[in-house]
C-alpha cells in the first residue's frame, strides 16, 4: 500500500499543472505544490478553503453557480473556451489561467477536479504580437496620410526607414525612387535601381502574382499583401499616387521585412498547438487513468483485507494466492505511470538517446528473466539468438522500455499456456528482432489505428490497458533510428518486427 501512495504522490506533486480537488460544497480537499506555487500559498495553507478563495473578487458570486451546475452534471472539459480566465492569487493580484475540468467519485461523493495551467507568459506574447501588429499598421497608415497631404515625396523618404524599402513604380513597374534600410542591408544602392523594372529582382514564380496586385493600385485601390523571397517574408503595402489631373501614372509601395515577426507569430502558434496537444492528453489520461486504477486498487484492497481475515484466523494457506493478486496489481498501476512519465517526456522533448557498446545477448536475457514474473500458468518465452556480432551500439534504456511494451502485450493479448517466441539477429547494418504471440490478434480493419495514442481495438477492450504502448514504442524506435512493423491475423496471433540501424 506504501509503494501505491508513493506512485499516486508522484504522479500528483510532479505533474506540471497545478491541481485542484473539490469537495461538493465547494470547500478545497487537496491541491498539489504546482497549484500552490501558481497562487503563491505555502503548503496545506489551501486546504479547508472555500474555493473562492482562487476566484476574482468580482466573479465569486457567479462562480459558485458554475460550480453547483457541474457538480450535478459533470463532464470532462475545457473552461472558458474562447475566453481569458484569471485567478487570484494570495497577494491579491491576478494570474492568467487555463482551466480543465473533470471529476471522480469516491465514498458515495463526487469532487470536482481543476487542472490549472499558468498562461500569463503566452498572454503577454500574445499582447506584445498584437501591439506590434497594430504599430505597424498605424505607421504605415501615417505615412501614406502625410504623403497624400503634403505631396513632398522626397522630405518623406529616408535612408533609415527601418526593415524596409519606401519605393515608387510606373505603370511598368520600373523604379522612380528608392530609399530604405532594407536596401542597404543588400548591397545595393538607390542609383543602381532606378529605371530598373522590379519585377526583374525578384523570382519569377511571383510575378503574375505581384503584377496582378499592383495593377489593382492603379486602378484606384490600396493594396496590401506578403510575398516569401528566399525564405524572407515581406509585407507590401501600396496607395495610388494621383497627379493634378486625378490621374494615376505613379504608385507608392512600402515594402517591409517582417520575417522575424512571422517566424514569432509561427513558433507562437506551434508553442500554442503543442500545449494545446499536450494538456488534451494529459487531460485524456487523467480521466483513463482514474478509470484504470480503479481495478487494480480494488484488488489490492479487497486482497490486502482478505490477507488481514487469513492472519487473524492462522490461516496462512490462502494468503499466496492474494499476495500474488496484489503483486500484479502493483505491476499494472506501474505500467500505467510508465506509460504516461514515457508521454509526457516525448511530449515536451525531453528524451535523450545516449547508445553506447551494448551485449546483445545480455541484454535480451535479462530483459526476458524480469519479465517472467507476469507470466500467465504454463506459459514460456522461447528466446533464439542468430548473431554474427555480439555487441551493438544501443540505448538499453529506451530499448528496454520498447521491449518490455512488445513482451507485456504478448503475455496480454495471449491465453495460458501460449508460447512466445523472441528472436534475435542481425546483418550488415543493423540489428533486427521479432516478437511472436498466439493470442488473440488484431482485426483487420483497426490494424491502421494500432500506433495511434489510446487506440484499443474492439476484442482487447476487457483487457487491462492504456492504448499506449505501442504509440511510445514507435516514437522511441523513431529517437533510436529504429523502424517497427507486424503481422497480425485474429484469433491465430500477431508478430512484431523491430529493426535499429548502427
Amino acid at each position: 500500500m506504501k509503494e501505491i501512495e508513493n506512485l499516486y504522490a508522484l504522479l500528483f506533486e510532479n505533474i506540471k499543472e497545478g491541481i485542484v480537488i473539490v469537495d461538493p460544497a465547494g470547500t478545497i480537499f487537496r491541491v498539489n505544490k504546482r497549484l500552490e506555487s501558481i497562487f503563491g500559498y505555502d503548503p496545506d495553507e489551501l486546504i479547508g478553503q472555500k474555493l473562492d478563495i482562487l476566484i476574482p473578487i468580482g466573479k465569486r458570486e457567479g462562480h459558485k453557480d458554475h460550480h453547483k451546475s457541474f457538480m450535478k452534471n459533470p463532464t470532462t472539459r475545457t473552461m472558458g473556451i474562447g475566453m481569458t480566465l484569471q485567478g487570484q492569487k494570495k497577494d491579491g493580484t491576478l494570474v492568467d489561467v487555463e482551466i480543465s475540468l473533470s471529476y471522480l467519485e469516491e465514498g458515495g461523493e463526487r469532487f470536482s477536479v481543476g487542472l490549472v495551467s499558468d498562461i500569463s507568459t503566452r498572454v503577454e506574447h500574445e499582447k506584445e504580437i498584437m501591439s506590434l501588429n497594430k504599430s505597424l499598421e498605424k505607421k504605415v497608415e501615417l505615412r501614406t496620410k502625410e504623403l497624400k497631404d503634403s505631396q513632398k515625396l522626397y522630405q518623406l523618404i529616408a535612408r533609415n526607414f527601418p526593415e524596409g524599402t519606401i519605393n515608387v513604380f510606373d505603370k511598368d513597374l520600373n523604379y522612380v525612387f528608392v530609399e530604405g534600410e532594407e536596401l542597404y542591408a543588400m548591397g545595393i544602392t538607390s542609383e543602381k535601381l532606378i529605371g530598373t523594372n522590379y519585377l526583374a529582382r525578384l523570382p519569377k514564380k511571383l510575378h503574375e502574382d505581384i503584377r496582378t496586385n499592383l495593377d489593382r493600385v492603379f486602378q484606384g485601390e490600396a493594396v496590401s499583401f506578403q510575398v516569401n523571397v528566399k525564405q524572407n517574408y515581406y509585407q507590401i503595402s501600396s496607395v495610388p499616387l494621383l497627379t493634378d489631373g486625378g490621374e494615376i501614372e505613379q504608385i507608392l509601395v512600402v515594402e517591409r521585412n517582417v520575417t522575424q515577426q512571422v517566424k514569432l507569430n509561427n513558433k507562437m502558434l506551434e508553442s500554442l498547438e503543442k500545449e494545446k496537444a499536450l494538456n488534451e492528453l494529459k487531460t485524456r489520461f487523467v480521466s483513463m487513468a482514474s478509470h484504470e486504477f480503479r481495478t487494480p486498487l480494488s484488488a489490492i484492497l479487497s486482497s490486502s483485507d482478505l490477507i488481514s481475515k487469513y492472519l487473524e484466523k492462522g490461516d496462512l494457506s490462502k494468503t499466496d494466492k492474494h499476495l500474488s493478486r496484489i503483486q500484479n496489481s502493483v505491476h499494472t498501476l506501474i505500467d500505467i505511470l510508465s506509460d504516461f512519465l514515457s508521454i509526457d517526456e516525448m511530449e515536451s522533448d525531453k528524451v535523450q538517446y545516449n547508445p553506447r557498446p551494448y551485449d546483445v545477448k545480455e541484454f535480451f536475457e535479462k530483459a526476458v528473466s524480469d519479465i517472467e514474473v507476469l507470466l500467465k500458468s504454463e506459459q514460456i518465452i522461447k528466446l533464439d539468438f542468430d548473431l554474427k556480432n555480439d555487441t551493438f551500439l544501443l540505448d538499453p534504456r529506451i530499448l528496454m522500455n520498447v521491449l518490455n511494451n512488445l513482451i507485456t502485450n504478448a503475455i496480454k493479448y495471449s491465453n495460458a499456456g501460449d508460447p512466445i517466441e523472441i528472436k534475435v539477429y542481425d546483418k550488415v547494418n543493423s540489428l533486427h528482432f521479432y516478437v511472436r504471440d498466439f493470442g488473440i490478434g488484431i482485426p483487420k480493419m483497426e490494424q491502421k489505428n494500432l500506433f495511434d495514442r489510446f487506440f484499443r481495438a474492439h476484442n482487447a477492450e476487457n483487457i487491462q490497458g492504456t492504448g499506449l504502448g505501442l504509440y511510445i514504442v514507435q516514437r522511441y524506435l523513431r529517437i533510436m533510428g529504429g523502424t517497427i512493423s507486424f503481422e497480425s491475423e485474429e484469433g491465430v496471433g500477431t508478430t512484431f518486427y523491430v529493426e535499429i540501424k548502427k
